[in-house]
Order: structure tokens, then sequence, then C-alpha cells
């Protein structure tokens, strides 16, 4: 029987992760606290909905990025932030932008559009055009992590949600399916399309695994985890049982 292995959110896109013991899920949201905000750079293009990931701040242009770790006040809704080479801090994203600005500059390509400001969400702000959550097969991370000749950390591909006890690439059998975990239900909609920000070590931030090459190179695609969205809401923890229906 599968069983969720790990919850992770990621408060600011792209600006660090976050692991938690539980969540609770409401139908047709993202996981609570997860891309709640996001840094948009001098040359984003913002309509007030859901915008590309391309609009923002990221690992794909700025690989240190995925070296930094957050831990959620959830209660004065500040975020902590952590870095190898940079000093630690705590802000809230709604009033301290420049901070935040000025603490990620460091962070990012000088040769890319510069970090401008911070932008709360509507609905998370995930890379699907609809609140989703991604859901992750640890046997397929260990088939990928076989062939690249190195254990990969899940966080290289910023999911929410890691399933122990799955068949190797099960996953994409599941679209169209439900997963019930807790209390909660998801419908599995699509693959998730990997990008450069996978090849990043997320203790480092530096690029050192080829993950794309290696997808393609062993199974001719590009595709990791699936994203999924709630239809039954209800607590979800880790250790709980996973069924498809």
């Amino acid at each position: 029987m599968p069983r969720l292995a790990r919850i992770d959110r990621h408060p600011i896109k792209s600006l660090g992760v976050e692991s938690v013991e539980r969540a609770r899920l409401s139908p047709g949201a993202t996981l609570p606290w997860d891309r709640v905000w996001a840094l948009a750079h001098e040359a984003a293009k913002l309509t007030g909905g859901w915008v590309p990931c391309a609009n923002f701040i990221r690992v794909t242009k700025s690989p240190r990025l995925m070296a930094i770790t957050a831990r959620t006040d959830e209660d004065t809704g500040r975020i902590t932030l952590t870095h190898p080479d940079r000093p630690q801090i705590t802000v809230d994203p709604d009033t301290d932008s420049d901070a935040l600005v000025d603490w990620v500059r460091p962070l990012t390509d000088a040769a890319r559009a510069a970090p401008s400001h911070i932008v709360r969400a509507g609905v998370g702000m995930t890379d699907s055009p609809y609140p989703s959550i991604s859901v992750l097969n640890s046997a397929s991370l260990a088939a990928l992590s076989g062939r690249a000749g190195k254990p990969l950390n899940p966080r290289r591909f910023r999911g929410n949600l890691l399933l122990d006890g799955a068949a190797p690439w099960a996953e994409f059998d599941w679209i169209g399916r439900t997963l019930r975990i807790g209390e909660a239900e998801l419908e599995v909609r699509e693959r998730i399309t990997r990008c450069l920000a996978t090849h990043v070590d997320p203790e480092t931030g530096a690029r050192d695994t080829d993950v794309l090459g290696t997808l393609r190179g062993g199974w001719d695609h590009a595709d990791f985890g699936v994203y999924a969205v709630v239809t039954r809401g209800g607590v979800i923890a880790r250790g709980d049982e996973v069924n498809l229906s």
C-alpha cells in the first residue's frame, strides 16, 4: 500500500522549501501556504491573475535560489529564509518587499532581469494554470537516481507530496483517477514536464546533474511527477495510506 512520505510547501515561489507533518486541503485549492507569493522581475507582464512562471525570479535562470529553505509562522504570516551564502532573514512578504528583494538580489543572475517586487497570488502561483498539487513517486526517483549514478534529492523537483510504495512510473497511469489520502481526495490531471531547475543541487545551489538528459536517455521524455487537483477536502498527514480509484 503506498503511503505519504513527505509534504512540502514553497511559501514564496522559487524562494525556499518547507516540510510539514500535516496539512488541511480544500477543494480546488493548492496546498496551504504553497506559492502564496512570487517575486516578479523588472520585465514581468502581470495581469492580476495567474501568469506563467517566466514573469518571476526562478531557479531555472538563477540556480543559487535552489538552496533557500523556508519556515512559516502561520500565526503572523512571517517567513524566515535561510541560504548558505546569505544571513537569515525574516519578512512579511506583504509589507517587506524591498527587504526581500535586497536579500535575494545577490543570489540572482546579474545578466537576467533584476528582481522587482513581491506579488501575492489570489490562488497559489503554481506552474499549472489551475490550482494544483504536485505528486512525486519515490520509486520513480530511485529509478532516475540509478540512471544518473547518484542519489537525487526530491527537492530538485519542488513537489508537494512524495509517495512511497508505488511501482516506478506508476503515477503516469493515475491520470484521470483519484488518490485518497487521509481525509482528502485528489484527481490526477497530467504529467509534469520538467525544466533546467532540476539540474540544481538543493544543498549547494549549483548545477551538477543533467536530469533532463537522463530522463530522455532512459525513458524518452522529460516528465517527472503529476499534477493533481483537490476534489474533496480534509487533513492529510505523513504516513497516511494512499488508495487509488
